[in-house]
């Protein structure tokens, strides 16, 4: 008998037909009060990677007919701050300002301009005359921090955490941490392998740009509508920067088309509140595609160094891993995304008993590193699971074997989960569950790994292989991501659900209400989900560290719980019966003993008009203290050709152990992203 009647089905998605039909707006769609009035906002961005701006002229600019205003470090408050849409006090240095005197890499802000039009605001763009005095720039991270490097931030920079930063030798976070013996370690090995590997620049590619609008409501609070991951951390961050009070500023994140870590960056919202509020007018700007590449976020690149000491029996005996991170041009997220290259991939294989972790952020004159999807552990699973295939092979045997005798199972733990967490200590924590092995035999399989591993099938100057990957994350990040939920039930037997939680796309909107559905026993339509809107939602840290579905889920479902015994409370006064003795199901309530019921909506119309009337309602909320990993095991079967270094995948398998899925269509979708997007 299935354990759920909601849960593990794939309902549809609550905003499938109005995505499909048009009808859901994205950002850019919103028809806001005063429209007519609307200023339009361009940037300006530097040319160079790095350099000092010695004047700005903007006469010519001024002249166009509907240029309404000009910013520029001239006329802006220089207020430190980071883009990181992170918890408070935020772990990413206060490294940037609305607009500097200093640019630092090719698409630094230098200057805005609000018009009347759009095609206006990027036409005096292009009339601002800009003098610079070029500075040296750095671009390889592995000279970042020799001591004749040009210095890229020479201000009043700063880290309000304590924690490694050190701009005057271009170092924007260290982590470090280490157990064990590991020079014993590598004396106890038969053999050493020390490779060295290194992750690219990568684009989210969301298919909906960057956009902000805002405006001021009838009472005088400004409103931001926006394309964001974390419409609380915005809030804050452009209050901090516009100094208008918290609660003077009303966030609304609305559909959005993808986020990956790209959107939980505070980037456009500063920008039109700061002119919606000067001018009194409505601002917005949405970038072009081509500025979604420079002046957003990026992936981190990483150069990953990996050294183990091996015994003939598959045993590491020591591993020694050194992460170089480059961050560009400023420190978004630079130590978090840099600890979790060691926090989320290490814990993998815990039977090592010596380990240390040395990992540096630095500062270059290169696009700017933000989140992106897997948040470091892409990075360091890219170099671990070349080095263990490497460790495979020159022991003979089988990487599939190799990982399934090695890697960490339930019941077990590692020194790594407690040494290490994201820029700080880490919690202790017991893996409850793994079907990695599974996924393993199910992904081998499928691909034909039997067959194919090794056997370097040739046709022509095209030869095929097969290799895997495999890897762990998390779920929240512990003892810190916190999720929102708040129900009330209406006389139909309908209920709000209200939820700080980001739908990007994911569907996390259908997945709560799920949750809700399963604990109240009632079908997804009986849900009315507003999300992602400050004014009206209780707070959630937003879309990221893949904590939407486990810490705002079970904040919905202890909120649901507390529903349920409302319901049962009148019910019995109603049943003339305990609410112990009372279960529900499918929009009614039951007595264990006579089989009598009393619906929902009866339910509902006493508490509301008959006798000791009150609102069913509730709210609450979760902070998890363990980040429960999900496992995967990727397989691919790539074709090379040996004349032209042409690589092309012939088949792509994933194997994953998510849990309970609560829509498995849903999680399909998932797993999709994460093969195309890393």
């Amino acid at each position: 008998m299935d354990k759920f009647k909601v849960i593990g089905k794939s309902v549809k998605k609550i905003d499938s037909l109005a995505l499909a039909t048009g009808e859901e707006k994205f950002t850019d769609d919103f028809q806001i009060p005063d429209a007519d009035r609307m200023l339009y906002l361009a940037f300006l961005y530097s040319p160079h990677p790095h350099a000092i701006i010695k004047s700005i002229d903007t006469s010519e600019a001024e002249k166009i007919p509907g240029v309404v205003d000009i910013f520029h470090y001239g006329n802006t408050p220089r207020k430190l701050y980071t883009s990181a849409g992170q918890g408070y006090p935020e772990p990413s240095p206060y490294d940037m300002v609305l607009f500097d005197r200093k640019v630092r890499f090719v698409g630094d802000k230098v200057a805005m301009v609000a018009a009347e039009s759009e095609e206006t605001a990027r036409e005096a763009v292009k009339k601002i005359k800009v003098e610079y005095e070029i500075l040296p720039a750095i671009f390889d991270p592995e000279r970042a921090m020799d001591p004749d490097a040009p210095k890229i931030h020479t201000d009043d920079e700063k880290m309000i955490i304590p924690a490694p930063y050190d701009p005057s030798k271009n170092l924007a976070a260290q982590v470090e941490f280490e157990f064990g013996d590991l020079k014993k370690g590598f004396e106890q090995a038969d053999f050493i392998i020390d490779r060295t590997y290194t992750v690219h620049y990568a684009n989210h590619c969301v298919i909906e740009p960057h956009a902000a609008v805002a405006y001021f409501d009838e009472r005088g609070r400004l409103t931001i509508i926006t394309s964001t991951q974390v419409p609380f951390h915005a809030r804050r961050i452009t209050s901090k920067l516009v100094g208008l009070p918290l609660g003077a500023i009303r966030v609304i994140k609305p559909r959005i088309g993808g986020g990956f870590g790209q959107k939980q960056e505070v980037i456009l919202e500063p920008y039109v509140a700061l002119v919606a509020l000067k001018h009194r007018r409505p601002a917005k700007i949405v970038f072009t595609r081509e500025e979604v590449f420079f002046a957003a976020r990026t992936r981190h690149p990483m150069r990953v160094r990996l050294r183990t000491g091996v015994k003939r029996d598959g045993t590491i005996t020591a591993l020694q891993m050194d992460a170089l991170m480059n961050a560009g041009a400023y420190g978004s997220h630079g130590l978090t995304v840099l600890s979790n290259a060691g926090s989320k991939v290490l814990p993998m294989f815990n039977k090592i008993p010596n380990v240390r972790f040395v990992g540096r952020t630095v500062y270059t004159n290169l696009p700017v590193g933000g989140a992106y999807r897997g948040y470091g552990a892409t990075q360091g699973y890219a170099a671990l699971n070349q080095h263990i295939d490497i460790i495979a092979r020159r022991l003979g045997v089988d990487v599939l074997d190799y990982i399934k005798k090695w890697h960490i199972r339930e019941g077990e733990t590692s020194p790594v989960f407690e040494a290490l967490g994201e820029g700080k200590e880490g919690v202790p924590q017991i893996i409850r569950s793994c079907k990695l092995d599974e996924c393993i035999d199910l992904g081998a399989a499928e691909i034909g790994w039997k067959e194919k591993r090794g056997k370097r099938i040739r046709n022509g100057d095209k030869v095929r292989g097969v290799g895997v990957a495999v890897s762990m994350q998390g779920s929240g990040i512990a003892r810190i991501d916190m999720g929102s939920a708040y129900i009330k039930m209406n006389e139909d037997g309908s209920f709000n659900l209200h939820i700080g939680a980001t739908d990007l796309g994911t569907g996390s909107d259908t997945i709560l209400a799920q949750i809700a559905a399963e604990v109240l026993s009632v079908p997804v339509e009986k849900f009315i989900v507003r999300s992602s809107d400050t004014d009206l939602t209780p707070f959630d840290v937003g879309a990221y560290a893949s904590s939407t579905t486990y810490v705002s889920g079970n904040a919905v479902r202890k909120t649901a719980e507390k529903i349920a015994q409302q319901i049962k409370s009148v019910a019995a006064e109603m049943m003339e019966e305990s609410p112990e003795n009372l279960y529900l199901e499918d929009g009614r309530v039951f007595s264990r003993t006579t089989g009598n019921s009393v619906s929902f909506e009866d339910i509902a119309y006493y508490a509301t008009y008959t006798k000791n009337q009150f609102q069913i309602q509730a709210g609450d909320s979760f902070v998890g203290d363990e980040s429960p990993p999900p496992f995967i095991a990727q397989f691919a079967e790539v074709e090379v050709d040996t004349r032209t270094g042409e690589v092309r995948v012939v088949k792509f398998v994933s194997a994953v152990d998510c849990g309970q899925p609560i829509n498995p269509k849903l999680v399909e979708g998932q797993v999709e992203g994460a093969v195309l997007n890393g």
